[in-house]
């Protein structure tokens, strides 16, 4: 199973909090970590430890940010957030699937079916965050024009075709595209502007569960997705906003204490 992430040394711990919630909760024998970065982390010696341990292969993949020049990059989206829209770029040519992760994700139940959905002549599988109704969709469409895409695709969890992806994706169609373009979430409205209708729908409250909408889960389920129903179903639980579940003075949310857990037990592997 190839996985991908991209961080800063700001966010070692939680990258090392996703790796240990995968390996607890998935059947799989042989993990391959790529970590896209700018620069070596300073933490490389920790993190190669830390996936030793967990039987896990890590591979740091630094990457030359002048490829990034013409990118937007603010404190909240730094040029690390662009570089999954690269990866077949970054990558090494043999790999033709691969999973990334956003580091605020958690995984709660086998990675494994996630892992294996058929993309056939798709870019990539990703999950429309629910809402109680379609409004946002509709405002992102026409916000973006690209009104063949069935939602607005969070990128935090993105299964990637390399092959197909290395065959239409082109820097100069993003790069063009950003110049032309005011945008709110850079990197994702460049997925789903330009590449929405070449991405499969996979369930959000399977794959990429917004762990801020625990009561909008359960009233558009009619009450089946429980907190229950998601321990014992959902695979990946996605801490977005700001409020992110390791900060000490944010213990709100139903499922921070499950991630603090997790977060705890990886700072102690971590400090051995």
């Amino acid at each position: 199973m190839n996985l991908l992430f991209s961080i800063n040394d700001k966010f070692v711990t939680q990258l090392a909090t996703v790796l240990l919630s995968i390996k607890l909760n998935t059947r799989q024998q042989e993990f391959n970590v790529y970590v896209l970065q700018k620069g070596k982390l300073q933490q490389t010696a920790k993190l190669e430890q830390f996936c030793n341990q967990l039987n896990m292969h890590y591979h740091p993949v630094v990457v030359d940010d002048t490829l990034f020049r013409e990118a937007p990059v603010t404190d909240r989206y730094p040029t690390t957030i662009y570089y999954r829209l690269f990866a077949h770029e970054l990558l090494p040519t043999s790999i033709h699937k691969i999973l990334y992760l956003d580091a605020d994700v958690l995984c709660v139940n086998d990675l494994t079916s996630l892992y294996n959905v058929p993309l056939n002549d798709y870019l990539y599988a990703s999950a429309i965050h629910t809402n109680l109704t379609n409004t946002t969709d509709v405002i992102n469409k026409i916000r973006l024009q690209n009104f063949d895409a069935d939602g607005y695709y969070n990128s935090g969890v993105l299964l990637m075709n390399l092959d197909n992806i290395r065959k239409k994706v082109q820097a100069k169609d993003i790069f063009e595209y950003i110049q032309s373009h005011m945008l709110l979430l850079p990197d994702q409205d460049i997925l789903n502007a330009l590449y929405g209708r070449d991405i499969k729908s996979v369930p959000d409250q399977l794959y990429n569960f917004d762990t801020r909408k625990g009561t909008i889960y359960e009233t558009i389920s009619f009450g089946e997705w429980t907190t229950d129903w998601v321990l014992k179903n959902t695979v990946i639980l996605h801490y977005c906003g700001h409020d992110k579940p390791w900060l000490p003075d944010k213990n709100k949310g139903r499922y921070t204490a499950l991630y603090k857990n997790y977060f705890q037990m990886t700072k102690r592997i971590l400090n051995n």
